[in-house]
């Protein structure tokens, strides 16, 4: 064992026998303490196996090293800012030794992030956590400046950690600011030393009004008038009903099954399965199944980190944003087939356990590589109850939505303009990659551009002639436009599929706004 890992077993030593003088059961003050040490260090390289020598002498699976590791943390995240549960027993009956066992506490911080190289963000949690134990015990803390840069008052036992200032035993406080001595508010008279000045805080920000808030009524109504979706539009009034029935029996009373709100959205790109998402997760807000009801839009990228152990971290970390609303998962099934996708999805289904009441997950995809990720953990399978199929829109559709995209920026297209592109939906293969929504987008935004070159000449143009896109609009450029423009690629014929322009951060015209600040991501055409 190195002197890193036997000083945190020390401080666990310490731990428990104040508990044990206390009248604590041993065992839960190690345990607590385990947790937070997991809790201040899962972000330091390394930690996880220094930590697992002190708490599971013997393990060496690599594997179960980080499940135990990061399970510990996950358990122990809210004593980051908030006093441990032990900690709150013996303040809560004013023991003598809520003070002793604070302290050793913040031994158990300062152990944990000397486990490895930590970032000084880590430092400052720990500082935090401490600030929080001691605060709680009533430890008189120093008002200084929080991390970086300042001389800092020390942390019992953060004396040889960067970052953290130098003191008497005595005097040891945390380094954050926390509840302050009067005489080192004001200074001492005694001997004549007055505090420093205090920098004025800066007058806050007016507030914006916010939104009125939408009841169920109207959501579902935004819903109803999507274009398409007949089948998505059916399953989300049926879920609406299934919970607000669930809920009028609680209210009432009586027993109501559990119903799993997590769902899963299958369906090809540019279907509406982001937007649907949101409504989601603010009709849930409305019936008071979720506090907030806001959407985070993430794909593997944002879930799987560089190396073993970290994934769990940053998965745990993406879901804390979620909670309180919807976490909505783009190509969910790319979280398959290697140790990091098993990883995220293993702190996934415990994320969603640890917060179901107050997490909705949303996993979004194409059909059949839904199937294997489902598949691959039984916890998966348990809460995903309910799919949610998107179909590919027809060419009735897609046409209502180009039209609607045209007619939310003052444009609108001729007869014969409708008829060119009636064609061009006719003629363009339904493959797997076809753009549903987002075709209709790109056809728009193609047609403007053809638009623009056709008038670039005139001098004098009528408000029709800036606002009707025609057939021509739909179909070949013009020969003399120069070959220096990248957006306009010739086609082979008015009855071709007309290319479409690969725009990975351009969202799906879905509804009726295809609005592009509703889509802050790609998500939607990759769904």
């Amino acid at each position: 064992m190195s002197t890193d890992e036997s000083r945190l077993a020390e401080s666990l030593q310490q731990l428990t026998d104040v508990a044990a003088e206390a009248g604590l059961d041993p065992a839960a003050a190690r345990d607590e303490g385990l947790r937070v040490a997991a809790a201040l260090a899962e972000a330091v390289p390394g930690a996880a196996t220094a930590w697992a020598e002190v708490a599971h002498p013997g393990l060496t699976d690599l594997a179960r090293i980080n499940e135990v590791f990061f399970d510990a943390a996950s358990r122990g995240r809210r004593w980051r800012a908030a006093p441990t549960d032990l900690l709150d027993t013996l303040v809560a009956s004013r023991h003598d030794l809520a003070d002793e066992y604070a302290e050793a506490l913040t031994e158990v911080a300062s152990s944990a992030v000397m486990l490895g190289t930590a970032p000084i963000w880590v430092i400052a949690n720990a500082s935090a956590a401490s600030g929080a134990y001691l605060a709680a015990a009533r430890v008189p803390t120093h008002g200084v400046p929080a991390f970086p840069g300042a001389e800092l008052a020390g942390i019992p036992g953060l004396s040889g950690v960067p970052g953290f200032g130098l003191g008497s035993p005595d005097t040891m406080r945390p380094t954050v600011p926390g509840p302050m001595d009067p005489s080192a508010a004001q200074g001492n008279p005694a001997d004549g030393t007055v505090a420093e000045a205090q920098p004025a805080m800066p007058e806050p920000a007016p507030e914006q009004p916010a939104e009125p808030e939408k009841s169920v009524e109207e959501l579902l109504a935004e819903l109803d008038a999507m274009i398409g979706l007949e089948r998505v539009k059916k399953e989300i009034h049926r879920q609406v009903a299934l919970l607000t029935v669930e809920k009028m029996r609680t209210e009432a009373g009586l027993k109501a099954p559990k119903m799993s709100r997590h769902l899963i959205f299958v369906g090809n790109p540019g279907t509406g399965k982001t937007t649907v998402a949101r409504l989601v997760g603010a009709i849930y807000k409305a019936l008071g199944l979720l506090p907030k009801g806001q959407l985070v839009e993430v794909d593997r990228s944002e879930l799987v980190a560089g190396y073993v152990g970290q994934t769990a971290l940053k998965t745990a970390e993406v879901c804390a944003k979620a909670v309180g609303g919807v976490l909505f998962i783009d190509e969910a099934y790319a979280l398959t087939g290697d140790q990091y996708a098993q990883e995220a999805v293993n702190t996934l289904v415990k994320e969603m356990e640890d917060h179901r009441e107050d997490l909705v997950v949303i996993g979004a995809g194409y059909p059949d590589p839904m199937v294997g990720f489902i598949a691959q953990n039984p916890g998966l399978a348990s809460r995903f109850t309910t799919t949610i199929e998107f179909d590919d829109y027809s060419d009735d559709e897609l046409l209502a939505i180009l039209d609607s995209i045209a007619g939310g920026s003052d444009y609108e297209l001729t007869d014969d303009a409708h008829e060119r592109v009636r064609h061009i939906f006719q003629a363009s293969p339904r493959t797997p990659a076809f753009g549903n929504g987002r075709f209709s987008r790109n056809l728009f935004e193609h047609a403007v551009g053809r638009h623009a070159w056709r008038l670039k000449d005139a001098t004098e143009p009528t408000r029709d002639d800036l606002r009707l896109l025609t057939a021509g609009d739909f179909t070949d450029q013009p020969d003399d436009e120069p070959d220096e423009q990248p957006d306009e690629q010739p086609e082979s014929s008015g009855t071709d599929p007309v290319p479409v322009r690969e725009d990975p951060d351009g969202p799906a015209a879905v509804d009726e706004a295809a609005s592009d600040d509703e889509h802050h991501h790609s998500d939607e055409d990759t769904a």
